[in-house]
């Protein structure tokens, strides 16, 4: 902040002045300046109202907001509290009535990099196994930023964050995944694949487990770009997520038998399963436990290539005494949020209730 923080008050004259799109200024009301000061200070304002707030600023151009003395300090606080605010669904689908998504997704071309990947950030949380929140994003053509920046931006955490919120977006999302898919999306998986981020790895091994499972056809893709090749590199990882994924993925390919996406023959493939079931073996009790998803891909993916059981079947460590469960959805538990989940699939529920069919009066 400069000197005593931003310059509210100015910033509302400017933002007021200009919001029906002019360039001469116009008087404001005591009633407007009282509303827009009670806001930024946080006194008995409900959320809607801070949304509004927020949005109205976000619309603002960036030397305005200099002038006024907001930094990008002041912005991701900003951001920060339109997510939390966007947690909620509800909220999240008001996001565009009240004018505020267009603004923040202008923010992912903001020149300041934080700023870039915090509002990719909050656009997760808002299209979150929300459908209706990823259909205004695709309308307003927010996957087009957001692959610019997963691909080209210069700095890793912003593609990061926008790869991200791309997953979040497409999920479950068919036009989406269209979209993404026509976009070469997946040349940008695969630049991720061989990054140096274990992160962004993993978030890119994520979303590709995800669309293999969607879309058979996408195996092909997949193989062409020798995604098997980085995956099998990838399977050896000091990363255990990033293991476990780069199994996930291999396993999808392997169960497309007729396509050969995953050859079989390939000595690199058996020598990875080699390698993984010796380290397995030799694990403490305390690692079995932590490694219990890779135990049970690596068994998996012997099973499907070779048509026999593997050694860690054979030496009961598939399944242990302590396993007393099926080994969790790593990409569900880690990557959904419990109330979201909950209110996708009930959406879902009461979406596909029967309509009864009204065929005359009762007798």
């Amino acid at each position: 902040m400069a000197n005593n923080g931003p310059n509210w008050d100015g910033l509302l004259n400017w933002s007021l002045s200009h919001s029906d799109g002019s360039s001469s200024s116009r008087p404001i009301s005591e009633q407007d300046r009282q509303w827009f000061m009670e806001a930024m200070q946080a006194h008995t304002i409900d959320s809607i109202s801070r949304m509004k707030v927020i949005s109205q600023i976000m619309k603002t151009p960036e030397q305005v907001l200099e002038a006024q003395g907001v930094t990008p300090d002041d912005l991701e606080g900003m951001l920060d509290e339109l997510q939390e605010h966007v947690e909620s669904i509800d909220l999240a689908n008001d996001l565009h009535s009240i004018g505020g998504l267009v603004p923040l997704l202008s923010y992912l071309k903001n020149s300041n990099a934080k700023i870039r990947a915090k509002s990719a950030d909050v656009l997760t949380t808002v299209v979150q196994n929300n459908p209706r929140s990823q259909q205004l994003v695709m309308e307003a053509n927010g996957l087009e930023p957001l692959l610019t920046n997963f691909v080209a931006d210069p700095d890793i955490r912003v593609r990061t964050k926008a790869l991200g919120a791309i997953s979040s977006l497409i999920r479950n999302n068919q036009p989406g995944i269209t979209a993404f898919r026509l976009a070469n999306g997946y040349a940008g998986l695969r630049d991720a694949l061989v990054s140096d981020t274990v992160r962004f790895q993993r978030k890119a091994l994520n979303l590709i487990h995800y669309l293999l499972q969607e879309s058979n056809s996408d195996c092909k893709i997949a193989r062409d770009l020798v995604f098997p090749r980085i995956m099998i590199h990838l399977a050896s990882n000091e990363d255990l997520e990033v293991r476990e994924f780069a199994l996930r993925g291999l396993l999808e390919l392997a169960r497309e038998v007729s396509e050969r996406n995953l050859d079989r023959a390939d000595v690199n493939l058996r020598q990875l399963l080699e390698e993984r079931t010796r380290r397995i073996i030799v694990m403490s009790d305390e690692d079995l436990c932590a490694a219990r998803e890779e135990r049970q891909l690596v068994d998996s993916l012997w099973t499907i290539c070779y048509d026999e059981p593997s050694h860690l079947r054979e030496r009961g460590l598939v399944y242990l005494p302590s396993d007393d469960e099926l080994a969790p959805d790593v990409v569900r538990d880690r990557f959904e949020p419990p109330l979201r989940t909950w209110a996708a699939r009930r959406h879902d529920e009461t979406s596909e209730q029967p309509v009864p069919l009204l065929l005359g009066p009762a007798p």
